[in-house]
């Protein structure tokens, strides 16, 4: 299972993979997360959470590795805890999105993710970490596509994820790229093309990494891009179905420290 070569790239995603359910990073995890670092690897959070969802992963991770925030979007240095590169929905294009959607999804509550903040309509509902955020407001359908944007949230009060991301790629997947991470009916909308995996790309490039010298982890149908790029895929156990089908490897659950089980493996 671990008789691979060491990896010069470490790309995981965060909740559901990385992160315990609660969403903190276990001193296991951490610790081997520095493992990487020390070796001389690139390590690389690939993640669909904002920028302003990042400072506590970095403070517990002491401020190591780049992440890839909002689907391939976003890309933050942890580092300095700063937006260094971004792929945004034009204002446009944002705005046919969500007409098309209402005009065939009437039940949806969107959200809008900028680089600096987010807006949501007054039906969305919001989770603890945005009820309490000071860079969100409540607006309207009209002001939220009046600007460019990292990520559209679309929100269904029933509808089965799969089930919604079939539909709004069908409606919508000439103008955005849509999936979806939580277990929910929320769809996640990027720019066309942006993925997790065309981010990591880019990088891995940039730093002359080639595919086949990346290993990388996930939980959700936004990680398959990425898991089907890198060299090495591995699965946590509590990954969706289409997760765990797709991968060359399957290591144990987020609560019990599955990527670093591998991770202290591959950097002894």
């Amino acid at each position: 299972m671990y008789s691979l070569p060491t990896p010069r790239l470490v790309a995981t995603d965060l909740d559901g993979t990385a992160l315990r359910t609660d969403g903190t990073v276990s001193p296991r995890t951490a610790a081997a997360f520095a493992k990487v670092e020390d070796a001389g690897a690139m390590l690389v959070f690939v993640t669909g959470r904002p920028p302003r969802w990042m400072g506590g992963v970095a403070g517990a991770l002491r401020h190591r590795g780049l992440a890839i925030c909002a689907n391939g979007a976003l890309i933050y240095d942890l580092h300095t805890e700063r937006i260094v590169e971004s792929h945004l929905i034009d204002a446009e294009v944002l705005g046919q999105v969500v007409d098309q959607l209402r005009a065939n999804v009437p039940e949806l509550a969107f959200s809008v993710e900028y680089e600096g903040g987010f807006a949501h309509e007054s039906d969305f509902p919001l989770g603890s970490w945005d009820r309490s955020a000071v860079q969100g407001r409540d607006a309207g359908c009209e002001t939220l596509t009046t600007r460019p944007c990292a990520k559209l949230l679309a929100l269904h009060p029933a509808m089965d994820p799969d089930t919604l991301h079939a539909t709004v790629h069908g409606l919508v997947g000439h103008l955005v790229t849509a999936t979806h991470s939580s277990g929910r009916g929320l769809i996640e909308m990027s720019a066309h093309g942006v993925t997790k995996a065309t981010a990591l790309a880019t990088l891995a490039e940039r730093h002359e990494i080639k595919a086949s010298e990346v290993v990388a982890f996930g939980d959700m149908p936004n990680d398959l891009p990425m898991l089907s790029w890198a060299g090495t895929s591995y699965a946590v156990a509590n990954a969706h179905p289409g997760v765990l089908a797709a991968v060359d490897h399957v290591t144990a659950a987020n609560d019990d420290d599955g990527v670093a089980r591998v991770l202290e493996e591959l950097y002894r």
